[in-house]
């Protein structure tokens, strides 16, 4: 290594090492390792055994084993493509060493004619002869420890071998700093912890230690749960620190809409409006999460609580996703501020270039008190004269770095609400929202039925198609998702193409398809053709829009239905039973299920609370499964484990306060941040 400050070695580039130059550098790019400290969380999947040192009479064909012979005879011919052979032996027996593509030169110098050496590989047998082909491992007695021992195996690309990837990662572990410790003498003594150099140490060294249980692994899983809870304190402590003017009003045009509402509010809804009016009328900026799940009545929150900003004079900008997700919610504005002054517009890519001049003008001259569109909301052309809220729909692509960026859009006098449909399970919100305040609508609205849940065999399909008449004739449109967009080779699941023919040659005209391989302009099409009842059947891929409301449609089919999460099914339900009539889910399945999909069937046909489906998805799957986990904009945890390590994660939630309380020095945490790449985030400015 080079003469770089010890503590600080890990965070440079990989190149810094000895022996690795651009070549090998490439190399480990390919396997996303850049800086040294990358190559610490290349964990081994396996260990080779070569610690077994045995004598030429007791090989066992087929075996990895290490044992010390001497150089007898060499054999190079001179007839090309045959392989060189170095014969070997012991007091005990004879054995060959064979080498293809090897000069003599090289062979030589590592096998000198009657030396004697350490040789470790894979047992063959060949015209009645024990031989080893291109050994893993030669080199002369006195090295024979490095090589007759458990050495760990790595995922290998073009370019590594195990023999070269463990002589640098050796390299690293033998010059691993000392930091400062972390935690306090108490955690260490109530884990049973030792120093994080140790721990990384032995995870990398010893098979035992590897196990995700073992209190090595364990002490660096808190290490990586405690760093990411440490940016989002950070987040949270600096948003608490921006101090607004309050929000004065009467919610003389709030109450006005709940008035003339054609339901009633749940009195979750009515909590979490009253929280949201409590931040607004305070001197310190809004940053909220609003989780509710699918269906459950998000959106008359955000529009009821707008009305309350924009009765103070300030305007609003709300944005969605999609194109036709931003246009549903303009359209549901305008009939809720319909007997008001409020005055809408809308905005995406799509719209006009001299309708958006005209937009950015009445923008700039407050003539415009509530804006509505996609992310051309917030372009660099687009100035409001007084923005005071921004709503964001179905945020699951925001991480953390990506809210504090935003926490800073509108200047100091911006609230900002967030809305996601996706359930979180509960143990997780903090570590993943605990930078913002939470809302949880967990109470369905009490027009809203049930979806009922059915399973069926994929050899009673018959079956379901002539229960998708019965649908059509009673006027209602259908969802049949597939997991596939064609057909496989290797997988045995329904693809959409062929389900589309079949259900098409069935039904006519008014059968669409619709998956990810179609441009954004078609899809849209497609789903605006659905909207407006113009296609009855909507074969598609799990694409479809979250959060949009097409209210005749009462009934889905999900095929391959084992092959989702719980928590995915869930999400794809909720795409049904949105207006009045009954919804239904028809799960398809083929041949026999596990236990684990029996599983996940019972619970879904049990219960439509999707938190608690998430929970129980969690617990079966793992969390980096569950849909929403991977799309959040947080970058999976690199050995954490939400299921197995749950005791940690409850630790760090009530660690992390303490820390908060006793106004904690953020250099003390520098070298931990650094070493799950977060420093970069916390440095940023809001």
């Amino acid at each position: 290594m080079t003469s770089i400050k010890k503590s600080e070695i890990l965070f440079e580039n990989i190149s810094s090492l000895k022996g690795v130059g651009k070549k090998l550098s490439k190399y480990f790019k390919n396997k996303k390792i850049e800086k040294i400290n990358d190559i610490l969380w290349d964990l081994p999947y396996a260990y080779t055994d070569r610690s077994n040192l045995v004598t030429l009479n007791k090989l066992e064909i087929g075996k990895i084993l290490t044992m010390k012979i001497k150089v007898i005879k060499y054999n190079f011919p001179r007839i090309r493509n045959l392989p060189n052979r170095i014969a070997c032996e012991d007091s005990t027996g004879k054995i060959d060493l064979v080498y293809f593509n090897s000069r003599e030169g090289y062979l030589k110098k590592i096998l000198p004619l009657n030396s004697e050496v350490v040789v470790s590989g894979k047992i063959n047998y060949f015209r009645n002869k024990y031989q080893i082909t291109n050994p893993d491992y030669v080199t002369d007695i006195q090295k024979i420890n490095y090589v007759k021992t458990v050495i760990p195996k790595y995922s290998l690309t073009e370019g590594l071998t195990e023999k070269l990837y463990r002589k640098i990662i050796d390299q690293v572990l033998n010059n691993l700093p000392s930091p400062d410790e972390w935690y306090s003498a108490e955690v260490l003594k109530k884990f049973n912890f030792t120093s994080w150099t140790k721990s990384i140490y032995e995870i990398h060294k010893s098979s035992k230690n590897r196990d995700i249980n073992s209190l090595y692994y364990r002490r660096l899983a808190l290490d990586e749960i405690l760093s990411h809870l440490i940016i989002l304190s950070n987040n949270r402590r600096k948003i608490k620190k921006i101090k607004k003017t309050s929000k004065k009003f009467t919610q003389k045009i709030s109450f006005s809409i709940i008035k003339n509402l054609k339901f009633t509010l749940t009195n979750n809804q009515k909590e979490i409006i009253n929280e949201i009016n409590i931040d607004l009328r305070s001197n310190s900026k809004m940053f909220r999460i609003l989780q509710g799940d699918v269906g459950s009545g998000k959106t008359i929150i955000a529009i009821i609580t707008a009305a309350n900003v924009i009765e103070n004079k300030a305007q609003c900008a709300f944005m969605a996703p999609t194109d036709i997700l931003a246009k549903q919610h303009f359209e549901l504005c305008k009939k809720i501020f319909i007997n008001t002054n409020i005055k809408i517009e809308y905005l995406s890519g799509k719209t006009e270039n001299k309708k958006r001049k005209e937009i950015i003008e009445k923008l700039k001259k407050k003539e415009i008190d509530f804006l509505i569109g996609t992310h051309s909301l917030f372009q660099k052309k687009i100035e409001f004269n007084k923005l005071g809220y921004i709503i964001i729909d179905e945020q699951h692509k925001f991480g953390v770095k990506q809210r504090m960026e935003l926490s800073k859009k509108g200047g100091h006098n911006c609230d900002v609400l967030l809305m996601s449909a996706t359930p979180i399970p509960r143990t997780m919100m903090l570590s993943i929202y605990g930078d913002m305040d939470i809302s949880r609508l967990t109470e369905k609205p009490r027009n809203r039925k049930k979806i009922i849940t059915l399973s069926k065999p994929e050899n009673k399909l018959n079956e379901i198609i002539k229960f998708v008449e019965r649908q059509l004739k009673e006027k209602n449109q259908i969802f049949w998702v597939c997991p596939l967009i064609e057909d496989s080779k290797f997988l045995d699941y329904t693809s959409a193409t062929s389900r589309f023919k079949q259900i098409k040659e069935k039904f006519g005209k008014k059968v669409a398809l619709l998956h990810g391989s179609i441009d954004k302009e078609e899809k849209n099409i497609i789903l605006n053709k659905f909207l407006k009842r113009e296609i009855d059947i909507l074969i598609s891929t799990t694409v479809i829009e979250v959060g949009i409301d097409f209210p005749n449609a009462n009934l889905i089919i999900i095929e391959n239905a084992n092959k989702f999460g719980l928590a995915q099914l869930h999400q794809l339900r909720g795409r049904v039973g949105r207006g009045k009539k009954q919804g239904i889910c028809i799960l398809v399945f083929k041949g026999n299920l596990n236990k684990n999909a029996i599983k996940r069937i019972k619970i879904l046909k049990s219960t439509n609370d999707g938190f608690l489906i998430s929970e129980e998805d969690m617990n079966l799957r793992g969390f980096g499964d569950i849909v929403g986990y991977q799309q959040s904009g947080i970058k999976y945890f690199k050995i954490a484990d939400p299921v197995v390590h749950g005791d940690l994660f409850k630790f760090a939630e009530k660690y992390i306060k303490e820390i908060e309380n006793k106004k904690y020095n953020p250099d003390k945490y520098n070298f931990l941040l650094k070493l799950f790449d977060k420093a970069e985030i916390i440095n940023l400015e809001t």
